[in-house]
């Protein structure tokens, strides 16, 4: 399996650095080849080149169009995480949630 850098995004990067470290460690638990980072939305645009996906916070899903733009440069997906993963702080499920949106890209 290639190895995917993925990055989280949200207001401050707090409750998805959360999320992050809960996923790096299901990443290496499941052998997935990850670095799973969270960085704040206003980083986005200088740090997208280094990333295979983006996934944002729920409280982006607004702004969805804004960030598609940001990274159609970079020909990378971008994708809402599930309330469901993002407020359980769920690390399994965001590391099963980002391999599935970059098969479907």
């Amino acid at each position: 399996m290639p190895k995917y850098n993925v990055l989280l995004c949200c207001g401050a990067g707090m409750s998805s650095g959360f999320l992050a470290q809960r996923a790096q460690k299901a990443a290496e638990k499941k052998a997935a080849d990850m670095n799973i980072d969270a960085k704040s939305q206003s980083v986005v645009e200088d740090v997208i080149e280094d990333y295979d996906v983006l996934l944002l916070g729920p409280h982006y899903e607004s702004h969805l169009d804004e960030f598609e733009e940001i990274v159609e440069p970079f020909d990378i997906p971008v994708a809402v995480i599930p309330q469901e993963i993002y407020g359980s702080l769920d690390g399994e499920g965001l590391v099963d949630f980002a391999l599935k949106t970059l098969e479907e890209q």
